[in-house]
């Protein structure tokens, strides 16, 4: 009994990145979004909804960039992150977020990969998503973690559009994910 307590103190007071996973996993896509916006609205952010997976490795350095030293306070400054968890394998798929697979299809993430990303308004509002615009004017495929200058390119056009970025902001986002290579 003394050691459950003690690790029911431990988890309470020492912050532990898989267990808040577990623990936003454990809710749906649409409650996990309701909170993100309620959150947003409160802090004058856009929400980076990021779909992704726990084997995914372009994923992870997805993560790993907007991580980065370099420009972790640009996008925690700007947006409230949220991950929904998708296409895990047989024995992970509690890992999941129910109806997140529904959502990213509505979002028109359906056979892009992932990560998939979509950039929302405070209220939802879809302003921007992954899939690289063409010189048509027609959305294509998801640029997922943007690696190659043209889709590093795009994300920073779509950041320059949902933030105020400073040329300087940008530059730094640029120089972090072109290392992603």
């Amino acid at each position: 009994m003394k050691n459950l307590t003690f690790a029911l103190i431990i988890c309470l007071i020492i912050p532990n990145n898989s267990f808040s996973q577990i623990q936003e996993n454990a809710l749906p896509a649409s409650a996990v979004i309701t909170n993100s916006k309620a959150i947003a609205l409160k802090e004058h952010k856009k929400i980076l909804v990021i779909f992704h997976a726990s084997w995914c490795v372009w994923c992870h350095r997805m993560d790993s960039a907007m991580n980065s030293a370099s420009v972790k306070d640009f996008f925690q400054k700007n947006f409230v992150i949220t991950h929904l968890t998708v296409d895990e394998s047989k024995d992970k798929k509690n890992l999941e977020n129910e109806g997140a697979n529904e959502m990213r299809t509505a979002w028109h993430g359906d056979n892009q990969g992932i990560p998939y990303w979509v950039i929302l308004d405070n209220e939802g509002k879809v302003l921007a998503d992954s899939r690289l615009v063409g010189a048509d004017g027609k959305p294509g495929n998801s640029v997922g973690c943007p690696a190659q200058p043209e889709e590093v390119d795009y994300f920073l056009s779509v950041l320059k559009k949902t933030t105020s970025a400073s040329m300087a902001q940008l530059e730094l986002v640029k120089q972090r994910f072109l290392k992603n290579k």
